[in-house]
């Protein structure tokens, strides 16, 4: 069986052999791993693709298999959100997602490494320790859906779920040369995954072509009437897989090239932009003035949420128990001992934003920068179907080389953050290689544009060939 296949080539591969033979050839891959991509093996898997070749099941996704980040619920499998305090913990109930994945046919392989509790840029501050990207072991994969990424890149899942805060599926995508889709908010249920920061996040597929993340889209996408947040929207994913983008006009935001990018990513993006141009479409720079403040504002509200989503961690329902002599000591002891260094800071300098006297001076000043910021995207948007950018600003960086700069981490974000404070959708494809690490191009959307973002990456797809190169570490 080849380590690399798409999801039409595993649904072959099934039909010549069996969903049994398959999963058990993925199980076997995991085994070997160098990348420490995965933090738990389903040991249900094999008995799960036993039952679909039993059944004859004819889903979607029949007997192929996924990989699910480590805070999207799955029952039975621990749902550890890649922290100490929830140690021990297993979720009696399946995310919506899964859900639909499981109802398609899906078998589950196993949940992935990430940054505690999704914060994070490079799957470091993980409390299982840092994956490695298949590029380069000593790189970073990215974060904080990196095990998800990592293990599309390897070879040891057709495909994967993540979750996208700030940049947390488009990033890890860019660094391991894989393709990783941050739909609209509200596309697809959030129900079941451990909240970070509930008006950002969204749950989105990463794959090694665009085909897949589509197919992938029309399992997982829907209304749900359990997240508060979920739109019901009618979209039809694979019908947007067009090779043709003759109408097409580009938007080349300006401040997305600003300083500190590297200058082969900003050839390659420029380059990429030059291929559609041949192709028949049409770009224009376009500016986006307050961009420039859109970091500080993602921040500042994602910790503001964040610490009101962590509260709920005390050691008094689930997860790890530290001992105190009462209630208060119980509870400052196993937050004290259970959470790691970011998680601590990011939980703290929500508090302090949220607080009595600072309340209007950080969080609604950043609610304001963030009604700018989408002013800004609509504006662009309304000139043009599509704008274009780098995913990051530079390639993979070397594991420990910013962990302890937490300033120059966050930066990693800055051209996937004001993507989530619009609540667009975003993609980022492979589109070039600068000393043996991938480089990736950002398609953004207008809200529930999905259908023209993947057309054009799926153009891009079909006339470059960057999607089909695999990491030397891992071949």
């Amino acid at each position: 069986m080849a380590k690399w296949m798409s999801v039409a080539q595993v649904k072959e591969k099934i039909k010549e052999s069996s969903a049994e033979e398959v999963t058990a050839r993925y199980l076997e891959l995991i085994g070997k791993s160098k990348i420490n991509g995965y933090v738990t093996v389903s040991d249900k898997a094999l008995e799960q693709a036993k039952k679909i070749d039993a059944e004859g099941h004819d889903g979607p996704l029949a007997g192929v298999p996924i990989a699910i980040k480590d805070n999207i619920s799955v029952a039975g499998l621990p749902n550890s959100c890649g922290s100490k305090i929830l140690e021990g913990y297993i979720p009696p109930f399946n995310a919506h997602v899964i859900e639909k994945l499981l109802a398609a046919g899906a078998v589950i392989l196993g949940k992935t490494n990430m940054d505690e509790f999704a914060m994070g840029s490079s799957t470091e501050t993980s409390h299982f320790g840092p994956s490695a990207n298949p590029w380069d072991l000593e790189r970073i994969p990215g974060g904080s859906s990196g095990g998800s990424a990592a293990v599309v890149a390897a070879g040891e899942a057709p495909f994967a779920l993540g979750s996208d805060t700030g940049g947390s599926v488009r990033c890890p995508a860019a660094f391991c040369g894989v393709v990783g889709l941050k739909p609209t908010h509200g596309a697809v249920s959030r129900y079941g995954v451990v909240a970070y920061a509930n008006s950002l996040e969204q749950v989105g597929p990463l794959a090694n072509n665009v085909e897949d993340i589509a197919v992938l889209m029309d399992v997982i996408a829907g209304y749900d009437r359990r997240d508060s947040t979920s739109i019901e929207s009618k979209t039809e994913y694979q019908k947007a897989l067009v090779d043709d983008i003759k109408d097409l006009k580009i938007g080349v935001p300006k401040e997305f090239f600003g300083e500190g990018i590297h200058p082969d990513v900003e050839k390659a993006v420029w380059d990429a932009i030059h291929k559609y141009e041949s192709l028949g479409a049409s770009w224009e720079e376009v500016s986006m003035p307050n961009i420039k403040y859109a970091l500080a504002s993602y921040y500042i509200i994602a910790m503001s949420e964040a610490a009101s989503n962590l509260a709920r961690f005390d050691g008094t329902r689930h997860g790890l128990r530290a001992n105190g002599e009462n209630w208060h000591a119980m509870v400052s002891k196993t937050r004290a001992e259970g959470f790691g260094t970011e998680t601590k800071r990011r939980i703290l300098l929500g508090t302090y934003a949220l607080s009595a006297g600072y309340h209007d001076k950080y969080y609604l000043k950043a609610l304001k920068v963030r009604t700018l910021v989408k002013q800004d995207f609509d504006k662009a948007l309304s000139k043009v179907n599509l704008l274009m950018a780098p995913t990051t600003p530079n390639p993979a960086f070397k594991i420990g080389e910013k962990i302890e700069d937490p300033l120059t981490l966050y930066l990693s974000d800055v051209n996937t953050c004001p993507i989530n404070l619009a609540g667009l959708s975003s993609i980022s494809v492979p589109c070039g290689f600068t000393d043996g690490l991938p480089i990736g191009l950002q398609i953004i959307g207008k809200p529930f544009d999905e259908p023209s973002v993947l057309r054009a990456a799926y153009t891009f797809e079909q006339n470059t060939d960057y999607h089909t190169k695999r990491p030397p570490e891992v071949a």
